[in-house]
């Protein structure tokens, strides 16, 4: 009841402010501690407790991951980091559709760089918790806004950053930063890559690589990405990030501004891309993130039905509150023994249509 009056009283703020007083409560490791199940799962040669995690997005700095850590998920993406600070674009940049369980953000990189991430982190690595402690940490990097070099950016961050990663993820779809998207063409994605493992290489250290995409691809460009991520053994592809299309029946007046949205209009759009990428993927090929308008256990369970592995989420923890990780992941507990299912691997891929599995796991939620 205290977390949901915290939650509650938290979207009196303006929505940046909340978000801000977000990371310092979880900085301080204020928040529940909940008993979870385990639902392991293995993913590029790393644990998980749980296929539930926070999206990047929410902690730009590295400053509270392991008070996010608490709350239950199994992964948390910290960033975007960018190599050089950045103030992001001007106030207000982000808009709660309250009628329309959504966001609208045009933050824009904004974060204190590289370098004092590292601090953060290598401050957190003296006191016992690195990579591969307490739980899995990826790092999310990508190009500032003035760069003359935008893919040698990502090679800067990584070859910085990677030491304090389990996982590196290469944001390429920010629909905020003026020419990212371009990125996720084959011959920039191929640069892309190879930027991303000089990085690595830099840091004399070797992490699964990921890409985050956008959810504003056209099928000629999800069959691209895939086999170019296949072609380069790319680790993972996390589908997808936030949107810049606005469908029919949204109702809040803020509706209207730019950035990109997420939340519950997203997440039909978001769990189709996913299924289509998953398609297009072999067998033993890139790993698959569903992230998009997650709120619930059924959700996340549709999303691992088309062929995710993992599963992420950041907008319905910051409208919902701290207790929804603890809710999500014992409800897709429940659901996977509904239907039998005992491991994440047996579910995942057994439904790869994105209509259907919505429906089935819909369906199996109303009826528990």
């Amino acid at each position: 009841m205290i977390w949901r009056l915290a939650a509650g009283m938290a979207r009196l703020l303006p929505p940046e402010a909340a978000h801000r007083a977000a990371v310092m409560t979880l900085r301080h490791r204020i928040g529940p501690v909940p008993d979870l199940p385990p639902i392991t799962v293995s993913v590029a040669g790393l644990e998980f407790t749980n296929p539930l995690g926070l999206a990047a997005g929410f902690d730009k700095d590295a400053a509270c991951p392991d008070g996010a850590l608490r709350l239950g998920f199994g992964h948390v993406e910290l960033g975007t980091i960018t190599p050089h600070p950045q103030p992001g674009n001007p106030r207000p940049r982000v808009f709660r559709l309250a009628g329309d369980r959504a966001v609208i953000n045009r933050y824009g990189f904004n974060s204190r760089g590289m370098e004092a991430a590292a601090a953060g982190l290598a401050r957190r690595r003296e006191t016992g918790r690195g990579p591969a402690q307490g739980g899995i940490i990826g790092i999310n990097v990508g190009a500032n806004k003035t760069s003359a070099a935008p893919t040698d950016d990502y090679r800067i961050a990584v070859a910085r950053l990677a030491g304090f990663a389990d996982y590196i993820t290469l944001n390429i779809s920010s629909p905020n930063t003026p020419g990212l998207r371009d990125l996720q063409t084959a011959d920039n994605l191929r640069l892309l890559i190879a930027a991303g493992r000089a990085g690595l290489a830099e840091a004399g250290c070797e992490r699964p690589l990921f890409i985050k995409l956008a959810p504003d691809l056209a099928p000629a460009d999800i069959e691209a990405i895939a086999a170019t991520a296949v072609a380069e053994g790319v680790a993972g592809l996390i589908a997808t990030n936030t949107t810049i299309a606005r469908p029919d029946g949204l109702r809040s007046a803020t509706a209207v501004e730019a950035g990109g949205l997420s939340g519950a209009p997203l997440y039909a759009l978001s769990t189709h891309v996913l299924a289509e990428m998953a398609g297009r993927l072999p067998a033993g090929g890139p790993v698959l993130v569903g992230a998009g308008g997650v709120a619930s256990g059924w959700q996340a369970y549709a999303k691992i039905l088309v062929g995710a592995s993992l599963v992420q989420l950041y907008t319905a923890l910051a409208l919902e509150g701290p207790e929804l990780p603890a809710r999500v992941i014992s409800d897709l507990a429940a659901l996977m023994a509904a239907d039998g299912v005992t491991d994440i691997a047996a579910a995942r891929g057994q439904i790869p249509d994105a209509d259907k599995a919505m429906q089935h796991a819909l369906r199996l939620a109303q009826s528990a």
